[in-house]
């Protein structure tokens, strides 16, 4: 299991970006690496810049695992067509995504803890697997006795994302379903991701 162990905020600082696009990002101010030597850093080499396009979208995912994030790189060197374009078609088709694509939760790191306590069912039953993987038509939904729930509530009330046009919503009814997987350019990430270049830094 991943677990992350640095501070979220720390991580757009040290990706140089406002991984998430949040207004509270830290980055906003201070457009630089933390610590003593953050803004000394130089110009990255060819390998720098596949390293850096990998922790940017292993990042966004939730900092998952190094084992983790190559597992899904095999997986889409495994389907046909564009391995890139795969890699992120898996990694939006993860439970955890769903439900930040939902706006059941601020954060990718909070749609994370509320499948691990239960709150989440796939279909009808109870999935506290974050990584589980949805097909396309699956009915993901938040529990009715976890409605209520103070996070969820003032997520959905705060609408912060714009829910992407692959995925299908009934807010009212607190559930949505995958439509179709994405490609690179369905997929509203805040900062320009670069798949092609996660594949290079695999292919090395």
């Amino acid at each position: 299991m991943s677990k992350r162990t640095e501070p979220h905020y720390k991580i757009d600082r040290r990706l140089s970006c406002n991984l998430w696009g949040r207004p509270k990002s830290p980055f906003n101010k201070r457009e630089y690496a933390p610590g003593e030597h953050g803004q000394r850093r130089g110009k990255l080499s060819d390998f720098g810049i596949q390293l850096h396009a990998k922790q940017k979208l292993k990042g966004y995912y939730g900092s998952l695992s190094e084992r983790q994030f190559r597992g899904y790189y095999k997986s889409a060197v495994r389907l046909k067509g564009d391995t890139g374009e795969k890699l992120v078609g898996l990694l939006e088709r993860r439970l955890d995504a769903i439900v930040y694509r939902l706006n059941f939760s601020p954060t990718i790191f909070s749609a994370r803890q509320l499948i691990n306590h239960g709150h989440v069912t796939v279909n009808g039953k109870s999935v506290n697997i974050r990584s589980y993987l949805c097909s396309i038509g699956d009915k993901i939904a938040i529990k009715k006795s976890s409605r209520s729930h103070p996070l969820i509530m003032e997520s959905i009330q705060g609408q912060y994302r714009d829910i992407p046009e692959y995925i299908k919503a009934d807010i009212e009814n607190m559930e949505g379903s995958l439509t179709r997987i994405p490609v690179l350019e369905d997929i509203p990430y805040p900062v320009q991701m670069e798949p092609k270049l996660v594949v290079e830094y695999y292919s090395r």
